[in-house]
């Protein structure tokens, strides 16, 4: 029996594909190191020191979930060419049976391997850890503060239907309507390295619900992400440097909530940067809290300044408003939400409202990795 030369083209566009990504993630030099670690684990004095051996422990695993998948995958390759071969050498009738298998075979193995290329860019150092992230309104008032406030349902529904957990550590409600400010923690693997494709400037523009005339209104909102510190990774802040404020928490939360000062502010006076959480009752749960977002923000300030990207990345990062923003959601005149980093578009507003954001987080990863098949990355709808 034939094959049909549509299913070979894509089997030898899924082996070319599979094949960029094992050196990619150079697969021989892993397992090599993986090897290295493990002889290193099989000495008699390896837990004579606990943390570090811990840290040998965790690396192993590390390395190992990275590579397993792609190791799996070409396995699986080779499967569908044996099951090639097999269908050649059949006649019609036993041939029909194995061609089903086939299609079904290379058409999963497509979608699969979509999901390993975005999961093999999630190679940073805190990729793998818990996201921070923040929402400030910027200029414009009522109108900014309910862009905040949609912002942040879009994210916690992102979160969720990723399956992440969500906590809100801090929530603003602005004067009128919204919110000024809200902080969320994204708990589950890779957090970080998929959220951190949100950080930058959005814009809104839509015919204002505020406005009485049904002008149409611009709003800005700026999303800072973060990743949460290992317990292992340790950010030295001096007693001196640290200025901790107590207020009474706002928002829902109970009557005790309300009534004490159970949300902390704190100040980094050296860098002026500032956190607070409200998130609990207990003003020590809060105040834990925000320290470790604090050494968060530290830790990420740093390596910024390391990495000379200063103001790409944290301190300058420019006004909230014109000429700054990433992604821009257009409901009036026309409906569109376009990333202006890719190019990625979609006419579907709804959907991306309720946290549809992987289009745009996928093709944000691709743009950024030298493996990366097609840049210029187009979705219809």
């Amino acid at each position: 029996m034939v094959i049909d030369s549509e299913i070979r083209n894509q089997l030898e566009e899924i082996t070319r594909r599979a094949g960029h990504l094992w050196r990619y993630l150079d697969v021989p030099k892993q397992e090599e190191k993986i090897a290295s670690l493990e002889e290193k684990m099989a000495q008699q004095d390896f837990w004579d020191h606990q943390e570090a051996a811990n840290k040998v422990v965790t690396e192993v695993s590390h390395t190992k979930a990275r590579i397993q998948p792609i190791k799996k995958f070409h396995e699986r390759i080779d499967d569908v060419k044996t099951l090639v071969e097999l269908v050649e050498d059949a006649d019609d009738e036993d041939g029909q049976e194995y061609f089903k298998e086939i299609v079904e075979s290379v058409g999963k193995m497509v979608k699969d391997l979509d999901a390993l290329e975005i999961q093999s860019f999630l190679g940073g150092k805190m990729d793998r850890n818990n996201a921070i992230l923040s929402i400030n309104a910027g200029a414009g008032g009522t109108e900014s503060c309910d862009w905040a406030d949609m912002l942040y349902r879009m994210y916690v529904r992102w979160a969720e239907r990723s399956g992440y957990t969500v906590e809100t550590d801090d929530l603003s409600p602005g004067e009128e309507a919204g919110i000024s400010h809200a902080t969320i923690r994204i708990i589950g693997a890779n957090a970080y390295g998929y959220a951190k494709a949100e950080r930058g400037v959005h814009r809104l523009v839509r015919i204002s619900p505020f406005d009485s005339n049904a002008r149409r209104h611009t709003s800005f909102c700026a999303v800072d992400v973060i990743a949460e510190l290992d317990d292992d990774i340790d950010v030295e802040i001096k007693d001196e440097d640290l200025r901790v404020d107590t207020y009474r928490a706002s928002g829902k939360g109970g009557q005790h909530v309300n009534k004490t000062d159970s949300a902390v502010r704190m100040t980094h006076l050296p860098t002026n940067i500032v956190v607070q959480c409200q998130n609990e009752r207990s003003q020590l749960k809060n105040r834990a809290t925000a320290l470790k977002m604090l050494k968060s923000r530290l830790y990420e300030k740093y390596e910024d300044e390391k990495r000379a990207e200063m103001e790409k990345f944290y301190g300058a990062k420019g006004e909230i408003g014109w000429g700054n923003q990433i992604r821009s959601y257009v409901f009036q005149p026309y409906q569109m939400v376009k990333d202006l980093r890719t190019g990625v578009d979609t006419s579907n507003i709804q959907q991306v409202m309720d946290g549809d954001l992987d289009r745009f987080i996928h093709a944000w990863l691709r743009a950024g990795c030298p493996t990366s098949r097609n840049k210029d990355i187009k979705i219809e709808d």
